[in-house]
């Protein structure tokens, strides 16, 4: 066989085993319900990837979000746009590699919100924050979270900002829900660790919207899986989401009504890698149940390549969610694909109630 030819057998054998491997069936859950909730006081978290992509949807969105929790994740568009720099500036800085300033995150929220792209950084005047950092978390390092923190303090007044630090504390959700958590100090997965007594979930919520009803044990809601389709506008695996996404339902919450907040898993813990650890051990629902809220669970799946369903090259081995780019250029904006994607189940959410059937 000659050179050539055998270069493009070596790609086409690559291409059938990247497609193989991201072949999944087509989904068959049900459709996220209309649940008439009220988004005036809509909340977000995440821990790791899912902490960037929750800064990120707190300014795009900044008229809409009220609070973020952001557990081990840095500044908005710290990557920009840069897979080296989401590596290294972003997770791991050094001499040669520095997480960006207040100043220089300040101005690039300016020029997206100039460029119309996000909301006017007034919008973030309101809100609060909890930020968690791990002492011995060596995937996000102390400095970016530090460089978050700085961002924060030149938009938001202090009480608003809540920082806590555990020194021996690993690279994780830190959860008193699941019931086989990992050791504090460990940074592996399902990245689910207990802190002694540490709720982060019910710190972060009682910080953002207010005081909180004590904790149902066990929580007495539905988990519901849905359909991520019809909010992705291309097929989900386009965007490296999943077919699959998870809403969590307390009783009272179908009478309309409730507030919504949105929790963003990490790498390598969305459902195809960890199943539902993270959806009913992050410790959210134990406090939806009593107080009136809906937790989004939206969910990523890893990507290395093409995929069935896909002649896109997505490279997102981890399942991490966008705060690079490596879905679209606009991933950090209202434009990009999963930030409109979250934002549409969330219409959906908040659209009203259908009418009960006559008896």
């Amino acid at each position: 066989m000659t050179r050539p030819l055998r270069t493009i057998a070596r790609l086409l054998a690559g291409l059938a085993l990247a497609v193989h491997a991201g072949a999944a069936p087509a989904a068959d859950d049900p459709p996220l319900p209309a649940l008439g909730a009220s988004l005036a006081q809509l909340t977000v978290s995440g821990v790791s990837s899912g902490g960037y992509m929750a800064v990120q949807f707190q300014v795009a969105h900044s008229a809409l979000v009220r609070g973020a929790g952001i557990l081990a994740a840095g500044p908005y568009e710290c990557a920009t746009g840069s897979m080296w720099r989401a590596l290294n500036n972003c997770m791991n800085p050094g001499s040669g590699a520095r997480t960006p300033g207040a100043e220089r995150t300040l101005a690039r929220v300016r020029e997206d919100a100039e460029a119309g792209t996000i909301d006017p950084p007034a919008g973030l005047r309101d809100d609060r924050v909890w930020v968690f950092s791990g002492g011995a978390d060596r995937t996000v390092e102390r400095p970016v979270v530090d460089a978050l923190l700085d961002f924060y303090r030149r938009v938001l007044p202090a009480e608003a900002i809540r920082f806590v630090e555990v020194g021996e504390a690993g690279h994780a959700m830190m959860s008193v829900a699941d019931p086989q958590p990992n050791a504090c100090d460990t940074s592996e997965p399902p990245f689910i660790n207990r802190c002694g007594d540490l709720d982060a979930a019910g710190e972060l919520l009682a910080h953002l919207v207010g005081p909180l009803e004590a904790r149902s044990t066990p929580p007495a809601g539905e988990m519901l899986a849905f359909d991520q389709h019809p909010f992705t506008g291309v097929a989900p695996i386009e965007l490296s989401l999943a077919d699959r996404g998870y809403v969590y339902i307390p009783p009272a919450c179908r009478e309309g009504g409730c507030r919504v907040h949105v929790a963003f898993h990490g790498c390598r813990q969305g459902e195809a890698q960890v199943g539902r650890r993270f959806v009913d051990g992050a410790g959210y629902n134990e406090w939806a149940d009593s107080n009136r809220l809906i937790v989004l669970y939206p969910q990523v799946r890893p990507r290395s390549g093409f995929a069935w369903g896909s002649l896109r090259w997505v490279y997102n081995p981890k399942g991490c969610w966008d705060w690079w780019g490596y879905a679209d250029p606009d991933y950090a904006t209202r434009n990009g694909g999963q930030i409109k994607a979250v934002r549409a189940m969330l219409e959906r959410l908040a659209a009203p109630l259908p009418p009960r059937p006559e008896r």
